[in-house]
């Protein structure tokens, strides 16, 4: 009969190839397309693409699921059985190919062993954490971190968890007086935010490691186009146990998705994968999409916000009113040798502490005309931002040594004329 087409294969059975569109194994998915030797402008593009589970499409279809059909009762029964929930699809809070497509891609970026996707980026940050923490332990957590994982880490009390924090500059001895019997994970996050501390991170990872102490890196401003701290130099303690994103920002792109996630060594996947399944997390297949989307663009991107974020930082290091520019990138930063030897590149994220003199209504009034920088939070977009800042209400005393109005601000791809003009005018309205 015509019109028909090709027969359909038996049910309870999976697709034969003559049911599969046509694929050439040695030009779509696995092969050298691959291959972790690859440039990491390469390894962006091809990082977790498998075109030929997908008929050769080079995107992965957005799996909107909740419900995963077994073919049988042997096949249930094989996925009960799997407590990581990472063999066949159970249910979609478990995550669908499209999730996975992401894991693997930033997997294979990062130099993990496999990742966890969860709803935000704060969701990453809490749900490594937990994973770790019991009543009666004790964590090390940089004073420098981002405010809301701050404010979480304080909430552990409650839990009976006391948190440590301590200066970003600490070295690795200053960390190994730190350790106690009961200390369970060091937490980090290199440059700190809002205030761009780098700390040397192989030389706190090998005194956490010589005394059984998990670390977790925050590599959301550096992104691993820039910094890979998983893979760092200098032998097999160099590298932290655990690396999470806030996907929303550099690894999406485009200020359209919140997405966290969390890449893990092989000994530590077990662990918060299980955390992450107890705790419901779990990631909707459109903001998996939009973040292996953004991946796909993440060293062009990153690269353009590396130019425009340090000439911007230089020009504003001149400008009447600043008292300091805090970017790693500048030579005059105090993180700048470390910044040197590890990372490749900065992202378009830095702090502008303006003279001490400057008070709320001047800073209110500089921030107000602005026209091309919008006032918001986050950062990572295609659009620059600003923001106001205040360390000292949270900073343990003598960690943070500026004194004067801080603000944080992010370079997008606006032309570098136009951003200047704005900050221009804005300079004047703050001297007003």
């Amino acid at each position: 009969m015509r019109g028909r087409g090709p027969p359909r294969p038996a049910a309870g059975r999976p697709p034969t190839a003559r049911h599969r569109l046509p694929a050439s194994p040695a030009r779509i998915g696995g092969g050298p397309v691959n291959d972790p030797t690859n440039s990491p402008e390469t390894r962006f593009v091809h990082a977790g693409s498998d075109p030929a589970r997908q008929g050769g499409y080079v995107n992965p279809p957005v799996y909107r699921a909740s419900t995963a059909l077994y073919r049988d009762t042997a096949e249930m029964a094989a996925s009960q059985a799997d407590p990581l929930k990472r063999g066949t699809p159970v249910y979609g809070r478990f995550g669908t190919p499209t999730g996975r497509a992401f894991e693997q891609a930033l997997t294979e970026l990062e130099g993990g062993h496999a990742s966890v996707l969860t709803c935000s980026g704060l969701s990453a940050i809490t749900t490594a954490i937990l994973a770790y923490v019991r009543a009666g332990d004790h964590i090390l957590v940089s004073d420098s971190v981002y405010l809301p994982t701050r404010k979480f880490c304080d909430s552990l009390a409650a839990l009976g968890v006391e948190t440590e924090y301590y200066d970003p500059r600490a070295g690795g001895a200053a960390i190994e007086d730190l350790i106690r019997p009961r200390t369970r994970l060091l937490y980090l996050e290199s440059p700190g935010s809002t205030t761009f501390e780098v700390q040397d991170v192989p030389a706190l990872t090998t005194a956490c490691r010589a005394r059984g102490v998990t670390t977790i890196a925050d590599n959301t401003w550096a992104t691993p186009a820039f910094f890979r701290p998983m893979a760092l130099g200098g032998g097999a303690d160099a590298g932290v146990d655990v690396v999470v994103h806030s996907a929303t920002k550099y690894l999406t792109g485009h200020a359209d998705s919140i997405l966290g996630a969390i890449v893990c060594s092989q000994e530590s996947y077990p662990t918060v994968r299980a955390a992450a399944i107890r705790l419901g997390q779990c990631a909707g297949a459109d903001d998996a999409y939009l973040g292996l989307r953004g991946l796909r663009t993440l060293g062009v991107r990153m690269a353009r916000h590396h130019e425009q974020g340090l000439e911007l930082a230089r020009w504003t290091a001149g400008q009447e009113g600043v008292a300091a520019v805090l970017h790693p990138g500048l030579p005059g930063d105090p993180g700048h040798a470390l910044w040197r030897r590890d990372f490749t590149g900065a992202a378009g994220l830095f702090g502008v502490e303006l003279h001490p003199d400057f008070g709320r209504a001047a800073v209110d009034a500089m921030l107000d005309r602005l026209r091309l920088f919008g006032l918001g939070h986050s950062y990572g977009g295609y659009e620059s931002l600003v923001v106001p800042a205040d360390p000292v209400s949270h900073r343990l005393p003598g960690t943070w040594a500026g004194r004067g109005p801080l603000i944080r601000v992010h370079v997008g791809f606006e032309s570098l004329t136009d951003l200047k003009e704005d900050l221009s005018a804005a300079f004047e309205a703050l001297r007003c």
